[in-house]
């Protein structure tokens, strides 16, 4: 059996609350801190343009070679202001639980993303995490990080 592996990051950025949670909480934004080579793409037709628990949004995205995959995940909490939770419902993981956490500081909003994710194809999915899936992860990351910053500008 294959292992939930877990990702945390955190960052802060210099806007307010109201700003951080518009802008974070619509699905709509996703794409715009998603790196390109991954064909990211919403196809969802009715996921409305605030989260909300029980909220479904499909994507489609390449990770892999250019071969597309189906992905839905379901928003399964949400506390305005403070953190939303996605799930995986259908796609690539066994496991997909991203939770996403807002909390005020003198320096601005504190944003971190938690996530576990496991792998299909038990000691497969080891080797897959160890070779690739866990460095796209961490990338895709950092790719959201440098986004952010260029967006909102860099915390003091």
């Amino acid at each position: 059996m294959s292992k939930v592996y877990s990702l945390k990051t955190v960052q802060t950025i210099p806007v307010s609350m109201d700003e951080a949670w518009a802008f974070f909480s619509d699905p709509g934004n996703l794409q715009a801190i998603t790196p390109a080579n991954l064909g990211f793409k919403i196809i969802s037709k009715h996921h409305g343009n605030k989260m909300y628990a029980g909220q479904i949004i499909e994507y489609t995205v390449k990770p892999l070679l250019g071969i597309p995959l189906y992905w839905m995940t379901e928003i399964t909490h949400v506390k305005d202001d403070a953190y939303f939770i996605d799930e995986q419902r259908f796609g690539p993981y066994s496991l997909w639980h991203h939770q996403h956490h807002f909390k005020q500081t003198p320096a601005g909003i504190e944003m971190t993303d938690i996530v576990h994710y496991k792998l299909p194809f038990w000691f497969l999915g080891d080797i897959a995490n160890t070779l690739f899936v866990k460095a796209q992860l961490k990338g895709i990351f950092d790719y959201r990080f440098a986004v952010v910053e260029k967006m909102f500008g860099k915390a003091k």
